[in-house]
């Protein structure tokens, strides 16, 4: 099968095309035709970092985490799908783990769920990463009927998806953003959009919570940003992040009394551990994304197998609009 590899990590590291022999699927896993795979901020940073990263995997690497495609061959045991299904998942391009910039990919089914049939292959390949760590932050902090939830970088990859699924679990969404492009695209999701430039925490937190602060905050920029998620928060209150590698003085946390809950959603993938987790939640979102409650937003520029470079390097630009896709 043709696929792009990677033989060396950091920042010029160029993507090559290889051929490598077609994978199996041994007991418990599917053999996927890729149809697309979308570029995530990890993806970025394993090209980059390498050996910096404990997840990277070991040269030549194909990465890719994300994908959308069918289903070519069975290994034994799989019952829940069967040949010609078009299925999604996030399912490799880490650790031991096969990734999705190849023609086909091993994956374990109980990473994958059937695809949604509302969504074209390359929206479906923008939805797992995203989707699973948005839907798993929100219901972690228990989001429901008639909460105030503030989501954190709502025009982001994670943040554009919680928003849409605070609002399907009935939640009031406010979230952040800057820029006008920004504010029409949270804005376009049903969300109260506020400008982090112009308006103060304290400020918003007045005008659109009474000054009581949010039931729950989903906090997608994290780093000093996360200072921010506690002052927003209510009183015993929720918060969730999805980027909180950083040192920060949790004593607002402590005397507000509010419930911080990590999300890292490789860990299924990373430890084998709850991998089925993964699947129910995709298998959810698909519900959701077919009842019309969910729509992954995908930069309109296009790219193919020549052009994954140009695609880690759209995504690192910050010029991008929505989930990177490589259509293969």
């Amino acid at each position: 099968m043709k696929a792009m590899l990677l033989n060396s990590y950091g920042p010029e590291a160029q993507f090559e095309t290889s051929v490598m022999p077609d994978p199996v699927a041994p007991s418990g896993h599917v053999v996927v035709k890729m149809a697309a795979t979308s570029v995530n901020t990890v993806d970025t940073m394993i090209r980059t970092m390498g050996a910096d990263l404990p997840l990277s995997p070991a040269l030549p690497a194909v990465l890719g985490m994300d994908f959308a495609g069918t289903v070519v061959a069975l290994g034994d045991g799989v019952t829940d799908f069967a040949i010609g299904d078009e299925v999604y998942g996030c399912a490799g391009g880490l650790m031991d783990l096969p990734g999705a910039l190849a023609e086909y990919m091993s994956a374990d089914a109980r990473l994958i769920a059937h695809k949604p049939k509302s969504l074209t292959m390359r929206e479906a390949a923008a939805l797992p990463l995203v989707g699973i760590t948005a839907y798993e932050g929100l219901t972690r902090a228990g989001v429901g009927e008639g909460q105030t939830v503030l989501v954190q970088g709502g025009a982001g990859g994670v943040g554009h998806v919680a928003v849409q699924l605070a609002r399907h679990f009935g939640a009031k969404v406010s979230a952040t953003g800057r820029g006008a492009d920004q504010m029409a695209l949270i804005e376009g999701l049903g969300a109260r959009a506020l400008d982090f430039t112009t308006q103060k925490v304290e400020d918003y937190v007045a005008d659109h919570t009474g000054g009581v602060g949010f039931d729950m905050v989903f906090d997608s920029v994290g780093g000093p940003n996360m200072k921010n998620s506690f002052e927003a928060a209510k009183l015993n209150g929720q918060v969730a992040s999805t980027v909180a590698m950083v040192e920060i003085d949790l004593t607002p946390a402590h005397f507000k009394g509010l419930s911080l809950h990590v999300v890292f959603m490789l860990i299924p993938m990373m430890h084998n551990f709850g991998r089925q987790t993964h699947g129910d939640i995709l298998s959810v979102l698909a519900g959701i994304a077919d009842a019309g409650g969910l729509k992954p937003i995908v930069d309109e520029q296009r790219f193919g197998w020549s052009d994954v470079g140009a695609a880690y390097a759209h995504l690192t630009s910050g010029s991008a609009v929505g989930k990177v896709v490589i259509e293969l």
